[in-house]
């Protein structure tokens, strides 16, 4: 893959060059969280209540869950907060669980 854009960069007389790989976790995060970047994702029960919640302070995903009700209905909505950037997290630090702290983002 990275052959490919470096051929046609030089095709158009652009240079290239690779600096480094991604951070192993936090690759795995976003490619996680793409999965619920489509807007139906977000359609879950208590999406602006969520983001209410969190904006009193961080809290856990599994607490913000806990507290809008059914946690595996409302996680696919967190989900795609996260990956919208109304919530965020250090998605560098370990992989996404329950354990994970969020916190009002850039869009929110």
């Amino acid at each position: 893959m990275f052959a490919a854009t470096g051929r046609a960069c030089a095709a158009v007389g652009w240079g290239y060059r690779r600096v480094g790989a991604a951070d192993a976790v936090l690759a795995a995060n976003v490619r996680w969280l793409s999965g619920f970047r489509h807007r139906r994702c977000g359609n879950g029960p208590a999406g602006s209540e969520l983001v209410r919640r969190v904006a009193a302070g961080p809290v856990t995903l599994a607490d913000l869950a806990g507290c809008a009700g059914d946690r595996l209905a409302v996680l696919p909505a967190l989900y795609h907060l996260l990956w919208r950037g109304v919530l965020a997290a250090d998605l560098a630090a370990a992989p996404l669980s329950g354990r994970t702290v969020v916190w009002a983002g850039r869009a929110g």
